[in-house]
């Protein structure tokens, strides 16, 4: 009894995955891959100009903060220097 529904069970996988392979392999299914393949290749085209846009922006972005460092790279040594000039000052006013 064990052995003819294992058998059964072995008979009837065979079968279906005969079928489910011709099924996959029929035109209409290539057809199915073809535009689902096909939009995939649209939306990876659509994703890289976003991704390129980003990329640009973001090239932007970095470029305009450097700038704003190094401005304020120079303000700070101008503070830095006059804060130093009027202590020597004091000094030599003290002397």
């Amino acid at each position: 009894m064990k052995i003819s529904k294992h058998l059964v069970c072995f008979v009837g996988g065979t079968l279906f995955g005969s079928a489910g392979l011709k099924l996959l392999g029929s035109k209409d299914a290539k057809k199915v891959y073809t535009h689902t393949t096909a939009a995939v290749l649209r939306m990876k085209e659509t994703v890289m100009s976003t991704v390129n846009c980003i990329q640009e922006n973001a090239d932007d972005i970095l470029a305009d903060a450097k700038d704003i460092n190094a401005k304020r790279a120079a303000q700070e040594e101008t503070v830095e220097d006059t804060s130093e000039e009027a202590a020597e000052e004091e000094e030599d006013d003290e002397d």
